[in-house]
């Protein structure tokens, strides 16, 4: 089905997206070995149907080639114009210590050269250790390439408040930053949502289906082992299910999603996403693409199709209310992975 108006949004003047967007993680070898001949017909598959935006990592094993492969098949199948119509936001994710300019100049241009792009749309930059002020010298480098126009756009990856307003401070042109965002996790509605519609920065949001585990395929089951969670993701969300409550207030969770899903003849899935879609300062909402092994192009695309009224946003909100509160307990956006 062809996506709706709806389905786009301006990030920045001359950036539209779509606001879901198809997340590559998945193909660094944590969910699955990915074949590269089914790779590129897969994200064929997703441009069609109008998924045009990816999210992915220099780090994310072959993920940036995969972008390089996928535009040349795009200009050879569709013609050069097409590639217009294409988003890849990329991150670089240096090891803390001195930066130097030289270093970020070779790192920028390797993706360029994986990517096969004569600029990246949009760089998201993380940093390990808030200790090490160097960040602020890569921020400065990324800056001087985006005036040279090797970076069309810089945004930031897991950075929490305090430190996305040192940047700002600091006079670096920040339109995005990327956070973990979900029904279970809802962190960056406490400071980061309200500084960000401040100061005209946009959250893209992962997690938000808290690696499937927010969908019906889990609804009714019992509680899984460690032999069952059979991706990256699936361990990753389900220690975050463990911090807020645990699985039966996951299996009520579900349950509520489900009778609201229902109502709308959609799945469990898109109320999640659509949820978060909704919230304040979200431009989009990150939904991980395992090329040639899964896809769900059909029941994303209804993510588009519907809107949650009053009573629906209550019955949910009664649910994750009796929740823990993830900020007391871990801290602001990104605090898990400095800890």
């Amino acid at each position: 089905m062809a996506l709706p108006a709806a389905a786009y949004l301006d990030l920045t003047p001359g950036l539209c997206i779509c606001r879901v967007l198809n997340g590559l993680w998945q193909v660094s070898g944590a969910h699955g070995a990915i074949d590269p001949r089914a790779a590129v017909p897969a994200m064929l598959a997703y441009h069609d149907a109008g998924f045009t935006t990816w999210d992915l990592a220099d780090h994310y094993g072959p993920a940036e080639d995969f972008i390089g492969d996928f535009r040349r098949a795009l200009a050879r199948e569709r013609g050069v114009a097409a590639l217009a119509n294409v988003q890849a936001f990329t991150k670089w994710v240096p090891l803390p210590g001195k930066i130097t300019r030289q270093q970020v100049t070779a790192a920028i241009n390797t993706s360029l050269r994986r990517m096969d792009v004569p600029a990246l749309d949009l760089l998201q930059f993380h940093w390990w250790e808030y200790a090490d002020p160097h960040y602020l010298d890569a921020l400065d480098y990324l800056a001087e390439l985006q005036a040279a126009g090797k970076i069309r756009h810089l945004a930031l990856t897991n950075f929490d408040t305090a430190h996305l307003q040192i940047i700002i401070e600091r006079g670096i042109p920040i339109i995005a930053n990327q956070v973990q965002y979900s029904l279970i996790d809802q962190r960056p509605a406490v400071r980061m949502a309200e500084f960000c519609q401040a100061h005209n920065i946009a959250l893209l949001t992962y997690g938000s289906l808290a690696g499937g585990l927010l969908s019906d395929r889990w609804l009714g089951q019992p509680e899984p082992g460690r032999r069952d969670l059979d991706t990256a993701s699936l361990g990753k969300y389900k220690q975050m299910v463990d911090v807020w409550g645990g699985w039966e207030l996951l299996q009520t969770l579900l349950g509520t999603l489900k009778g609201v899903a229902d109502k709308h003849h959609v799945s469990s899935a898109d109320v999640a996403v659509r949820a978060i879609l909704d919230r304040a300062a979200v431009a989009g909402v990150i939904v991980g693409a395992r090329l040639g092994l899964a896809e769900h192009i059909n029941d994303t695309a209804r993510v588009f199709t519907f809107a949650l009224d009053d009573a629906d946003r209550a019955a949910i909100a009664a649910v994750t209310a009796q929740g823990r509160d993830l900020f007391a307990r871990i801290g602001d956006c990104g605090a898990e992975y400095r800890r």
